[in-house]
């Protein structure tokens, strides 16, 4: 099974980057984030996508906004989705299907009101609690917005006290994982200090990999789900994100 997550900062500006990809690569599921934009505002190429199950979380006002996707040949029924309770400014969207719990999820960045980010993340451990109470398989798949350790920043980019790397906001991410989930990328590349999947938009900073490691694929650990690859595409799309593929035997 191949998981992947993209943000896509503007589905409108990526979409023929999206179906391209999504064409060629053939994930069994996708997570965007940032789509900033309405099922209405979109033209039928993403809507009407046949491979997929798709439901679009549109963000109104040009603002956030996640999605998720499960191609048909893999998930032959329609998944059920939902929006567990911590879904604010349309930024969680939930899949359910043949005992596996999958969602998309833009965590918030912090700069305008910080305390909501700590909120969001407390929630967010308290949903992961309750699904693996219940016995679900599930992954997490997004923009967290927050890098784990120094590690996930590049040298020339950390600084005290930066949103996205201050030690509050950072144990609270390892609280989450601490309920039974497993960082994929870092699991399967645990000494590469140079594995990043966003970058600053200016001065040719990903070019020079000068960049962040802020977006994740987290699955519950010892419940068969078994990661055997994780690759960041670093060259695909114009997103200052890049998409984070992930494979489960």
């Amino acid at each position: 099974m191949k998981v992947a997550t993209w943000n896509v900062n503007g589905i409108r500006a990526r979409e023929s980057q999206f179906v391209e990809w999504a064409r060629e690569d053939r994930p069994d599921v996708v997570c965007l984030q940032e789509i900033k934009a309405t099922p209405e505002q979109m033209s039928e190429s993403l809507t009407m996508l046949p491979e997929y199950w798709s439901y679009w979380h549109g963000g109104k006002g040009g603002y956030s906004g996640v999605s998720l996707h499960f191609r048909k040949e893999a998930f032959p029924q329609r998944p059920t989705f939902s929006h567990p309770a911590f879904d604010v400014e349309s930024r969680v969207v939930e899949g359910k299907a043949e005992g596996l719990a999958i969602a998309s999820i833009y965590v918030p960045n912090g700069g305008k009101d910080y305390a909501a980010k700590l909120k969001f993340l407390n929630a967010m451990r308290e949903y992961v609690e309750r699904a693996l109470a219940e016995g679900s398989q599930l992954i997490l798949c997004g923009d967290m917005n927050v890098t784990r350790a120094d590690i996930d920043v590049h040298p020339k980019e950390r600084k005290v006290g930066a949103i996205g790397q201050r030690t509050d906001e950072r144990e609270l991410f390892e609280r989450v994982l601490a309920c039974g989930l497993e960082d994929v990328g870092r699991k399967l590349d645990p000494d590469n200090d140079a594995l990043f999947t966003w970058w600053p938009p200016w001065r040719s900073l990903r070019q020079k990999n000068q960049g962040w490691r802020i977006d994740y694929v987290l699955a519950s650990a010892g419940r068969g789900l078994q990661a055997v690859e994780s690759r960041v595409l670093a060259d695909r799309g114009t997103s200052d994100h890049a998409p984070v593929v992930a494979v489960f035997a």
